[in-house]
């Protein structure tokens, strides 16, 4: 670890962008009111979320009982942060307003000592803390803290910061080291990260350590969890699972791990607040183990969308090379948590490697989990369905093969709001003397403290010309560092219409130059279809490719190629027709090509002795995967024969 290379993101940048500016704006326009209508149960034809009533009844507005899911306060928390960020790009005073008064009804149901939850408030405060496993109350403070900071830092409102330091308070009160407090930690993580986007406004220690508390007593034997099992009598459902405890990344400490465990949400969560402890210590040995996990993740267990997951039993990561299209988990979550993780990473060391993978997934995993409209949402993302075989067949029937209206467990529409609506500060990072280009989305930003105005024009993903206007009064010789994709091998570098001089390193071009005044760099790379293959070890993919464009993963759909999309196979020399679709899909680049898809036979034979199977030429058309399932429901498949 070395200090002098840590970045900071830089915050003050308004996206203005041909692909996400839509994504944001239907975000705000139509997803985040959708989801206040779920929360306060004004959606007709879905399963109510009874969240807001929960509170109103904790809060004695109400009488009634507790509905929905231990965690369901997260929901409102989420909704809250992700209209924090909304309005730093839009103001809005009707929504500000509406957050205003969630806020006021969250902190009404505050108890004397800080306690803030309606599971217990309303079942009995006499429980709290006897079932820390499986009951979320560290998992709802986590999200209530990160709302309460991203709102201060948007409005400068105190009041659910304020309230959320009290309940920090209780809880660091609850919990620690000493011989009176409860040695344990979150059942599902989330607050450790938390705790230090505090730890940042705050500066106080207790914050810091409260999250290093939890990471460090993680996994030690033995478990806190088996014990609190025998003593409340708890059901544990892991039991007589292979992962047991390690469902929770619990199975044994947290220092020197080297393989993703358990469900994956709750895994990277824990990983992305380690990365932030590492970072605030200068923990050597936590940023290697952050680094151990980062590799076994992205090089053995992520599917080329970026999903994770590759079990519905525990949604869970399972072996190395083990990625199932078909029975894929791949929860919205999961590919959420791995931006954050990827963003803490590139903080502590500028390596486009972190970059790539956010870009894979901001254009990929992510998004694929709503629908064009912000009405409909994918809880798991194949990368492959047959609709009676997910239908009918149990072992597939997690998957669904047309987005959903709203769940029962509703996590990952609001938390892949706030992602969405938080892109702006993924963008850039910077230090004293470089400014790092992490991706490539239209925006304004002020950096070096508003002593340089940047200005980024992009078509980007559709194709690869970037330009970037500087303004600066800062005179002195600084580094823009422009991050190279790892699929990117032929591009140009212009300064002032000049070829750039530059410096290649851990993928990002470095330009050191003194900035001042206005200066215009061009970054034009060259975007074009091409073939993809998995490593031989990943089973499933074996004798398979797939297309991609840039960083954006396609597939192909039964709209446009027929059913049966099992029988096709293209071989990896095609050559491909790209064209831009305005019309088709929000607005995409298409990719047509020929392969060839087996004839129908009329035999009704299920085996065949050995023949050769009849080919007829099939002309394929691939989408973006992103935006398949916004026409007509059918079969979808990302990877075919060779």
């Amino acid at each position: 670890m070395n200090k002098d290379f840590y970045t900071q993101s830089v915050k003050d940048v308004k996206v203005n962008d041909g692909f996400f500016s839509p994504i944001m704006e239907t975000t705000r326009t139509q997803m985040l009111p959708y989801q206040w209508n779920a929360l306060n149960d004004a959606i007709p034809d879905i399963e109510p979320s009874h969240c807001i009533e929960n509170f109103k009844i904790a809060a004695g507005l109400s009488q009634g009982e507790f509905h929905g899911k231990v965690f369901q306060d997260s929901d409102l928390y989420k909704w809250i942060e992700a209209a924090a960020y909304s309005l730093k790009w839009h103001p809005d005073s009707s929504l500000e307003k509406q957050i205003d008064e969630a806020i006021n009804l969250i902190v009404s149901t505050q108890q004397p000592d800080g306690y803030i939850g309606t599971y217990y408030t309303i079942n009995g405060l006499d429980k709290r803390w006897t079932n820390i496993m499986g009951n979320h109350e560290l998992y709802c403070a986590g999200h209530m803290l990160e709302a309460a900071v991203a709102y201060y830092e948007i409005t400068g409102k105190r009041k659910l910061l304020d309230a959320m330091i009290r309940f920090v308070d209780y809880i660091d009160s609850i919990f620690g080291p000493e011989d009176d407090k409860l040695h344990a930690y979150p059942g599902h993580e989330i607050i450790e990260m938390a705790l230090m986007r505090l730890y940042n406004i705050t500066h106080d220690e207790k914050h810091l350590n409260l999250a290093a508390y939890f990471i460090n007593e993680r996994g030690k034997q033995p478990c806190y969890f088996d014990g609190e099992i025998k003593k409340y009598n708890n059901i544990w459902k892991w039991k007589d699972s292979y992962f047991k405890f390690d469902y929770y990344q619990a199975g044994k400490p947290v220092r020197g791990r080297g393989e993703a465990v358990g469900h994956a949400v709750r895994a990277v969560y824990l990983y992305s607040g380690i990365a932030d402890v590492a970072r605030a210590s200068d923990d050597e040995e936590l940023y290697t183990t952050c680094k151990k996990l980062w590799d076994n993740i992205v090089h053995r267990k992520m599917f080329i969308t970026g999903a994770l997951g590759s079990s519905s039993y525990g949604e869970s990561f399972t072996i190395d090379y083990d990625l199932p299209n078909d029975l894929v988990y791949g929860e919205t979550c999961a590919s959420v948590a791995m931006v954050f993780f990827a963003l803490r990473m590139l903080k502590m060391e500028q390596k486009g490697e972190y970059a790539d993978v956010m870009e894979k997934l901001l254009y990929n995993g992510t998004i694929s989990g709503m629908s064009l409209d912000g009405k409909s949402f994918f809880y798991v993302n194949p990368l492959e369905v047959y609709p009676e075989k997910n239908e009918k067949i149990q072992a597939f029937r997690h998957v669904k093969v047309k987005r959903q209206t709203w769940f029962s467990c509703a996590c990952c529409p609001p938390n892949l709001a706030r992602l969405v609506e938080s892109l702006g500060s993924y963008i850039y990072t910077e230090n004293s003397n470089s400014l790092y280009v992490n991706l490539y989305i239209g925006n304004q930003a002020n950096v070096f403290d508003n002593t340089t105005k940047i200005s980024m024009h992009s078509n980007y993903p559709w194709d690869g010309n970037i330009k970037l206007n500087i303004d600066s009064t800062r005179n002195d010789i600084w580094k823009l560092a422009l991050h190279i994709p790892s699929w990117c091998h032929n591009y140009t570098i212009n300064v002032d219409g000049k070829p750039a001089d530059y410096t290649l390193n851990d993928g990002y071009a470095y330009i050191e130059a003194n900035w001042n005044n206005t200066h215009t760099v061009e970054f034009n790379m060259d975007i074009t279809a091409r073939v993809v293959r998995s490593n031989p070890k990943v089973r499933e993919n074996i004798g398979k490719i797939t297309v991609m464009r840039g960083p954006v993963v396609y597939c192909l759909e039964e709209e446009d190629n027929g059913n049966n999309l099992h029988e096709i196979e293209m071989p990896a020399s095609t050559q491909f027709k790209e064209e831009y679709r305005p019309d088709m899909l929000g607005g995409i680049v298409t990719i047509s090509a020929t392969g060839r898809k087996i004839k129908e036979s009329d035999s009704d034979d299920l085996y065949i002795d050995n023949t050769n199977p009849e080919y007829e030429d099939k002309d394929l058309l691939w989408i973006p995967y992103y935006a398949w399932d916004n026409r007509h429901t059918g079969e979808m498949m990302v990877w075919v024969r060779d």
